[in-house]
């Protein structure tokens, strides 16, 4: 089965729930309301559907290999890297002056989800590429910004992020790889990174390592990294490559699933290239991104950046499940319908219980896609709405929004591939059907950029108990402006929506509530249910997203020319609303009354 990008439902999320035309009235996107969205997708999609995807089994089957310090990518990867770099979709969303596009995050993250969906192991060679041109952006000075930038917006050279270590997890506190200063304003870089994506391949000419290392001398802890930018061979004055600098890659791992990205361990400083930079003794030559001991926070910039990135793989990866779903649903007949409507054997998508999972895995995804759109319009209006107030506005629902775009998202992906091989049955254990491995790329969307947990608690501690629930009280404040229009709606479908949505808004507050009086009192009984409390707040949004998009369709039911379109929109909708939405009160139970429980059992008791 071949990918086909959901235009039709990208393009309904960008124009009636993201509001692409009123983005386009704010200055620096005057060019960019729905025609140029749309003109933009229908180009994506061709590139992706046609050259992309093609690569995605390939990649599984004949993954990135190492050997001698060199990786080399799945056949075809570096032809058609060269061309999406030629297209110029790295610089999409990155500001004009530095060599990109300058358009919206709304309309960059269809795109992100198109090119994911294609190819979700080729995808994450820009994606890091993207979060290293923010921090530049952010704190990268001049000179840095000229000897770099220019090249990562442009696709010629790519970038990486490294954080992890193997004694530092997710606790950076506990970064060992240290920078020595140097006369000449430099730094030489000494340590050891591992789960480095893309940290070593033949795609790309350079490659720009953001690093996170500790200066000589800097306190302990957190507040003692610096960020570095470590390139993988040296650049001149003019811009020239020169030598190779003292980064290699000792080896790539062996994964689960997006096996044709090659996530690496990469050695600073062993000495391996030392004669051949510039002459000079061991160690990686590092340049200072911004201040000393600031590091974490510039990382923070392409961590955000990165976890919006990840929530919109977890949506890729789910329509593409859907997609081979239905497809086999469609073909494989097995069985007599349960009401005796045919009399012979029936391709499976007749069946209820298939059905049932088609459309879950429908509504998921769609939800998700919705929050993810409305998010990213709501990044656009942070960063160039003219009015100082609804700037910050914007920028509180965003913040409040990345961790369940990418918490909520990607735990949805896997429900939703899981659901892709039951879809398929024996068939779909079996890797030659390649339902499989949607269900094994998902895998890791949870995991990396900071697991579910650490979304949770971000979204406890900083989106939530900092400004007690203020963020979050004003969100339920406009979910009930949905449910007064819902009120006014006498169909079957809004009146169903309408039920759950309050039910579900209800049970939000009281968890907001609940944290709001705890998190300092009872940090345990809060943090006990942070994974709920996540889960129950993006199913919130996105089921409020489909509640919008039903008013939406049902408005345009008597004069659009889609008028299948907007019925499925409707019936999605409902169905998220009694399927899915109506999970959120037993959420605010378990985490409200069933805190106690979590930590009761003595640890010796495991």
């Amino acid at each position: 089965m071949t990918y086909r990008a959901p235009l039709k439902d990208m393009l309904f999320d960008i124009r009636h729930l993201a509001g692409i035309d009123d983005i386009a009235k704010m200055p620096g996107f005057e060019d960019a309301g729905f025609d140029t969205a749309q003109a933009v997708l229908e180009e994506c999609a061709k590139f992706n559907e046609e050259v992309v995807a093609p690569l995605n089994v390939e990649g599984d089957r004949n993954p990135s290999s190492w050997k001698d310090g060199k990786v080399t990518t799945t056949p075809g990867f570096r032809q058609a890297f060269r061309q999406y770099a030629e297209g110029g979709w790295q610089g999409l969303q990155h500001p004009v002056s530095v060599g990109g596009q300058g358009l919206p995050k709304t309309i960059g993250a269809a795109c992100g989800e198109m090119i994911n969906a294609a190819n979700l192991s080729f995808a994450l060679c820009p994606l890091l590429t993207d979060g290293a041109i923010e921090a530049l952006l952010t704190a990268g000075s001049d000179e840095l910004n000229a000897a770099f930038l220019e090249k990562l917006v442009s696709g010629q050279w790519t970038g990486t992020m490294n954080l992890t270590e193997p004694q530092a997890g997710s606790d950076l506190a506990l970064v060992r790889t240290r920078a020595e200063p140097q006369p000449d304003a430099s730094y030489r870089i000494f340590g050891t990174k591992i789960y480095i994506t893309y940290g070593e391949h033949d795609m790309a000419e350079n490659i720009v390592h953001l690093t996170l290392a500790r200066v000589t001398g800097a306190p302990e802890g957190v507040k003692g990294i610096s960020l570095f930018v470590v390139p993988k061979f040296m650049v001149g004055k003019d811009g020239a490559i020169g030598e190779r600098n003292d980064v290699h890659c000792v080896s790539i791992e062996h994964k689960l699933g997006i096996k044709a990205s090659p996530t690496a361990v990469l050695q600073f400083g062993d000495g391996t290239a030392a004669k051949n930079v510039m002459g000079r003794g061991p160690g990686a030559v590092g340049f200072l991104v911004g201040q000393e001991n600031r590091g974490l926070e510039y990382m923070f910039i392409m961590m955000n950046a990165a976890r919006f990135a990840v929530g919109v793989q977890g949506i890729a990866i789910a329509d593409r499940a859907y997609q081979k779903a239905v497809a086999y649903a469609k073909d494989r007949v097995q069985s007599r319908p349960v009401d005796g409507s045919i009399n012979a054997s029936v391709p499976i998508v007749h069946h209820p219980d298939v059905k049932r999972m088609l459309m879950t895995m429908r509504a998921l995804t769609e939800g998700c896609r919705a929050m993810a759109s409305v998010a990213a319009a709501a990044y656009d209006a942070a960063h160039h709405h003219p009015d100082g107030d609804a700037r910050k506005q914007n920028q509180a629902f965003y913040e409040f929004m990345v961790p369940l775009v990418k918490g909520y998202s990607t735990e949805m992906s896997l429900e939703v591939t899981s659901l892709g091989v039951q879809v398929h049955g024996g068939m779909g254990f079996i890797e030659e059907t390649g339902a499989a491995q949607y269900y094994r790329d998902a895998r890791i969307l949870t995991i990396y950029e900071g697991t579910t947990a650490i979304q949770a608690n971000d979204l406890v501690g900083r989106k939530t108990a900092r400004d007690g629930g203020r963020t979050a009280v004003a969100i339920a404040g406009q979910i009930e402006q949905t449910e007064a229009a819902l009120g006014k709606r006498d169909s079957v479908a809004a009146r169903a929506v309408l039920k759950r949505l309050s039910a579900a808004r209800k049970a939000f507050l009281d968890v907001v509530g609940f944290i709001a009086a705890g998190s300092k009192t009872s940090p345990n009984a809060t943090f006990a249910g942070s994974v709920p409390y996540l889960m129950l707040a993006g199913n919130l949004v996105a089921g409020w997203q489909l509640a919008r998009s039903l008013l939406v369709a049902e408005d345009l039911l008597g004069s659009a020319e889609e008028v299948p379109f907007m019925r499925a929109k409707i019936t999605t909708a409902q169905f998220y609303a009694e399927h899915i939405l109506s999970k959120a009160p037993g959420l605010r139970d378990s985490i409200v009354e069933g805190a106690d429980s979590v930590t009761a059992l003595a640890i010796e008791a495991f």
